[in-house]
């Protein structure tokens, strides 16, 4: 029996909520403080607010006090025209920082630069400035239409923010800077005015994708005078979907070349290691480097909560703790009491619906007035939804605000106080992005991260070390994966028939996959050119979000009202039939799930239980690509297909998790071809580790939950990224075997770091299953919130002794 793991899409992590209520730390008065009553309290006094009680005080393990830091000014560049300068000074900016005039120096001298500095240290303004001027330049052009510039930001949030920021402070340079959306909630009458006359485009990797380089004669004055391709954000650009949007930036600078153009690209990063060479990486250019962080900085405290044990016990008895979420619900609803206004950051759609949902009914306890403004915001909300919150959030009209990445990136939500994360979001990089969002007037501001019960969580609040003195990961990235590669190739050709002197573009891989896109009838080769010669759009190929196939539709089925939409990796397990699924606080039933029209049929409800899908997972060696030999044990890196089915769903009571019954379902099942990491062990290791047949199952079940949840600690990845399976004896190795492996097609660069830190990661996933305090295992260690298995069987010591046994074989420097 083979005990499986899986990523992103499989399971809801939320599934067992302890919201139990709990006494809150802050009065609950019937007259709560407005929001701009006076003063704001210090972000220390915010915290102390928060901690007061004993109960309370002793769930902050650690605080980390970052200082103020002073400016340092520059001048900007002569290049620079006037008007730029005085429309800045209207905006209340005298002078840039240095960091801001050295970004623009290089962006004016035609070389690609990228700006990697703090949150909110005015990395926009930095490639703004050159591109106004550059615009203005373009607008007294006496011919043509004058110079153009492209602004690519991963979301659809931040592209509307920043539209409205560059028109306030280009209003004083008249119609000579007009920026414009484009993207999916774009109204088609509006289209055709943005292709004619917007000069700055603001738009995402996806909309450039499918809709502008398919159609480029339809944009060809546009590319002609492209002069700029600002990237923000880059840092969000990692693993499959970084590698999509590597290709997708080749192919714009390819039909570029064609209209006589080669656009300078500036690109911006909260957080990212080494950004040089990842901005190089994704743009297949070299890029200038801007690390300094010239801005001033307000205070933050930092704040490492542990919620407390709960009397509730889960699967297999284990002890369970207060969830993040409902403990999450609790701080919103603290500060909203308190008038500070904050964004709590959860991991996915259903708990943001669920800390507003929870927060609301406690401050109605308080003041009646006070719900209305707390709110969720995460994605698959129609368009009209995201705006109004969007606006609800920057006029402060709204004081707490439930969220899923969505608002992580760039979105000017200035003026918040705090922000609370529902669980370590994954990586480093995006933890301090998402810290960053509070303070961004220069004010102070008070972050805590809100431990989940999970391995890696329990692990950082105990070791603050961990965050706080290392730097954040590098971007991982691979361009040359063949499954990304090959459809991008295809796009390429559609848009124009591709020579071999296109391939060094694409990569050392371009040439030899030709022969293959032209046996799978892909590509048609004439002459010294290959062409496209299907009816379907190329640019259909692929999902360049690697998520499968078109979002399934949620439809409400008495009205036919659209309530929003799933990604299609996570129908299965999130929209199946009989699954229970939150929108806009409202709970609904699915009725049907149907795959063939991407569409799940719900009713509204209200359900005393949540559900969770169970499923079983095959996994096949199909190369090994290197294998190392750990005393007799074996680790190994590969490519590997892996079979996961969905097959049934439990109903879980909503207050303590207990099992109510399972359902068998119906779906088929879907297969991945992916890379790997894994190892063996022999039976003289399992003698000498003493596990014994009954305990093997459990042994290697625990360490490969324990190791997936400890390997974003050493790859730019979640746990949500990468799956994983264990098994007693694998038909490929013959002997006890754990795979961790990428969640996506051919990989994502993941397994491939895990192996070449497997040392350091399995020693540390050693030591977070031996210093919990548990006696059998629990969601702190071992046991995995989307286990297909139910965690069943899992055995702690026999894990520890197994990995005690494993590394003792590492090689010396592994």
């Amino acid at each position: 029996m083979a005990f499986n793991h899986l990523p992103a899409g499989v399971h809801d992590a939320l599934s067992a909520l302890s919201v139990t209520p709990v006494t809150h730390s802050v009065p609950m008065a019937s007259n709560p403080l407005p929001p701009d009553a006076g003063a704001r309290p210090s972000p220390g006094m915010i915290l102390e607010r928060l901690a007061r009680g004993a109960t309370r005080a002793a769930r902050i393990t650690h605080t980390e006090h970052l200082p103020p830091r002073i400016g340092s000014h520059a001048d900007w560049p002569e290049q620079i025209r006037p008007e730029v300068i005085d429309a800045i000074r209207s905006a209340g900016i005298d002078r840039p920082w240095a960091h801001q005039a050295r970004t623009s120096e290089h962006a004016l001298r035609g070389e690609s630069v990228v700006v990697a500095t703090g949150t909110a240290s005015g990395k926009s303004l930095a490639y703004l400035a050159p591109v106004l001027s550059t615009l203005l330049d373009g607008s007294e052009a006496p011919n043509g239409r004058g110079a153009t510039a492209l602004y690519l930001a991963p979301t659809k949030a931040l592209a509307a923010d920043q539209r409205r920021a560059v028109r306030e402070l280009a209003a004083p340079l008249g119609t000579a800077v007009r920026p414009a959306v484009y993207d999916g909630d774009t109204p088609v009458e509006e289209r055709e005015w943005v292709r004619q006359y917007g000069n700055y485009v603001l738009t995402n990797p996806d909309m450039l994708h499918r809709g502008i380089l398919p159609s480029h004669p339809r944009w060809s004055s546009f590319l002609r005078a492209l002069r700029y391709v600002v990237i923000d954000e880059c840092h969000s650009y990692r693993g499959v979907f970084g590698s999509h949007v590597a290709q997708v930036v080749r192919r714009l600078r390819r039909i570029c070349a064609r209209y006589g153009s080669e656009p300078v690209f500036l690109l911006a990063s909260a957080t990212a290691a080494e950004p040089g060479r990842a901005a190089t990486r994704l743009t297949g250019l070299p890029v200038v480097e801007i690390t300094e962080d010239t801005s001033p900085r307000g205070e933050l405290v930092f704040a490492l909560w542990e919620p407390p044990l709960t009397e509730l016990h889960g699967e297999q008895g284990a002890p369970v703790r207060r969830t993040a979420t409902a403990e999450s619900a609790d701080l919103l609803t603290d500060l909203a009491v308190q008038g500070v206004r904050t964004v709590a950051f959860v991991r996915s759609r259903r708990g943001a619906e669920l800390i507003a949902l929870i927060a609301q009914e406690r401050l109605a306890e308080v003041d009646r007035s006070l719900p209305g403004r707390v709110a969720a915001y995460r994605g698959g909300y129609l368009p009209e939804e995201r705006r109004a919150l969007e606006r609800a959030l920057h006029s402060g009209e709204l004081l707490g605000l439930a969220a899923t990445t969505a608002l992580e990136l760039g979105v000017d939500v200035s003026g918040l106080d705090a922000v609370v994360i529902a669980g370590y979001p994954g990586t480093r990089a995006s933890l301090w992005q998402q810290a960053g969002r509070a303070g961004r007037s220069g004010q102070g501001a008070l972050a805590v991260l809100v431990a989940r019960d999970d391995p890696l969580d329990t692990y950082l609040v105990h070791h603050p070390e961990a965050l706080f003195d290392q730097p954040v990961e590098s971007t991982v990235l691979d361009p040359d994966n063949p499954y990304v590669l090959a459809p991008h190739l295809c796009a390429a050709a559609a848009e124009l028939p591709l020579t071999a002197s296109d391939f060094p573009l694409f990569g050392p891989a371009a040439g030899g996959l030709m022969p293959q896109l032209e046996a799978a009838s892909l590509l048609r080769r004439r002459a010294k050119a290959w062409h496209w010669t299907r009816r379907e759009r190329a640019a259909d190929l692929t999902d360049i979000r690697g998520q499968g196939g078109s979002p399934v539709q949620i439809v409400e089925a008495g009205t036919g009202r659209l309530l929003g939409t799933v990604d299609a990796a996570a129908a299965h397990t999130t929209v199946h039939d009989g699954a229970v699924h939150l929108h806009q606080g409202r709970t609904y039933v699915v009725q049907q799930l149907d795959l063939s029209d991407d569409v799940a049929l719900v009713e509204e409800a209200s359900p005393p239980y949540s559900t969770t899908a169970r499923d079983t997972t095959a996994i096949t060696i199909l190369e090994t690509d290197t294998e190392i030999p750990w005393g007799d044990a074996r680790l190994c890196f590969g490519s590997v297909e892996v079979t996961n089915q969905v097959v049934s769903f439990l109903r879980r009571k909503l207050i303590t998790g207990e099992v109510l019954g399972e359902t068998k379902l119906d779906l088929p099942p879907r297969t991945l071809r992916t890379r790997a990491v894994w190892w063996t062990v022999t039976e003289d290791q399992l003698d000498a580790a003493r596990v014994n047949p009954e305990q093997l199952g459990g042994a290697l079940h625990a360490a490969e939950h324990a190791s997936i949840g400890m390997l974003p600690l050493f790859a730019t990845c979640d746990r949500w990224d990468i799956g994983g399976v264990s098994v007693p004896l694998h038909p490929d190795t013959l002997l006890p075997t754990v795979f961790v492996y990428d969640g996506h097609p051919g990989g994502a660069g993941f397994a491939e770091r895990a192996f070449h830190t497997a040392a350091d990661w399995l020693t540390a996933t050693r030591q977070a299953i031996a210093s919990c305090e548990c006696e059998a295992g629990c969601p702190s260690c071992i046991q995995s919130p989307k286990c297909g298995n139910g965690n069943d069987p899992l055995h702690k010591r026999g894990a520890i002794r197994l990995l005690s046994e494993l590394l003792r074989g590492a090689p010396t420097g592994a």
